[in-house]
Parts: structure tokens; C-alpha cells; sequence
């Protein structure tokens, strides 16, 4: 039997899942959010959400995301504008290090990463994997890690990995010459 939904009423149950989730939101996720129990009618709603909310907000957007999840964010050129109005940011601080950390020296093996950050690391590496921020390849024992494309797209990072460095060292330095506090866990939200 197939469910009949309003497509107002799914529209709108859409918009609201992705806007109360805080995080990216697989088609699965919005087809249960919608109600219809169609793939093509929740899509073709999707794609019209998509399209509204490019013509009517600014600061604001809808992206598919590489891994095909959906995630409603403010545009990344709009972070550093408005991160002192922020409540909670996506990662804790010391979480944050860590993908810097992994961003600016990549690849990198676990053992240094725990040599470096401490034992912590494992806990930060759980985390930053849930969100497919990071990606390790098994060589031998040693886990070694790099960045994802979801951790470009997100962060809006254009270009390849030594740009991405350039871009990391270039903070680093600008942050650390204008004050001797360790400020590195805000590099990844301050490279736009």
C-alpha cells in the first residue's frame, strides 16, 4: 500500500530533518523524513529545496556531499564571520588538533599520531572516522591516515593535498606570530 503524503507536508518534513539533524543525512534518512516512501519523489523534492534555498539564502546551503549524503551548513566563506555567534562547534577543540594535525602532516601513521597528540588520539580518530573525515590504509601493523574528500568539501578546501599544506603552514605561522597561545585548533574552520 502506497503512503499518500501532501508533498507541502513532505517538503517540508525534509527541510526540517536536515535542518534539526546538525550533520549530513543520507537519502535513506530523508525518504523515512518525508514520508512518501518514494526515492524519485523524494529527490525531485529535494532537488527543488535545493534550488529555492540557492536563490533565497546568502549564507546558507544545501550540498550533496561525495559519500551521497545530503547536509544543510552555512556556506564555508561565511565560518570565520560568524563563529563568535556559534553555540557549538562541529568538533571538541582538542578533536579539532588532531584533523589539523593529521591535514597538515598526512599521511600519517598512528603511532606518531599518538608519539605527538597522546593517547587521546584513539578517541579523536573514532570520532573524526564517524564522520568520514579521515580514512586510514593498513601497512603492516600502523594505520596510516589521510584526510577524505568529505573533509575538503566540508571545510571548502579547494585544490590537492600540498596546496592544503601550504594553506595549514601559512596559518600556523600567521596564528603563532600573532600571539604565543597554542590558537592551531581553529585552522581547519579559518582556511576560507
Amino acid at each position: 500500500m502506497v503512503k499518500i503524503v501532501n508533498m507541502d507536508e513532505a517538503t517540508a518534513r525534509i527541510e526540517a530533518a536536515l535542518y534539526s539533524a546538525g550533520r549530513p543525512l543520507r537519502i535513506e534518512d530523508l525518504i523515512r523524513a518525508s514520508g512518501t516512501e518514494s526515492r524519485n519523489k523524494t529527490l525531485e523534492l529535494l532537488d527543488n529545496i535545493m534550488k529555492k534555498t540557492k536563490s533565497v539564502f546568502k549564507a546558507l546551503e544545501i550540498v550533496m556531499l561525495p559519500d551521497g549524503s545530503y547536509v544543510f551548513q552555512l556556506k564555508p566563506e561565511f565560518s570565520s564571520t560568524v563563529k563568535k555567534y556559534a553555540s557549538k562547534p562541529i568538533l571538541p577543540n582538542a578533536t579539532l588538533k588532531t584533523l589539523s594535525y593529521i591535514a597538515y602532516s598526512q599521511p600519517i601513521s598512528s603511532k606518531q599520531l599518538v608519539e605527538t597528540r597522546g593517547s587521546g588520539v584513539y578517541a579523536h580518530l573514532k570520532e573524526l572516522r564517524q564522520l568520514d573525515f579521515i580514512t586510514h590504509q593498513n601497512v603492516g601493523r600502523l594505520k596510516i591516515y589521510t584526510t577524505t574528500e568529505k573533509f575538503q568539501k566540508y571545510f571548502g578546501i579547494q585544490g590537492d593535498v600540498e596546496d592544503l599544506k601550504q594553506r595549514l603552514f601559512s596559518k600556523v605561522r600567521k596564528t603563532a606570530s600573532m600571539s604565543q597561545t597554542n590558537s592551531t585548533p581553529q585552522i581547519v574552520t579559518e582556511l576560507n
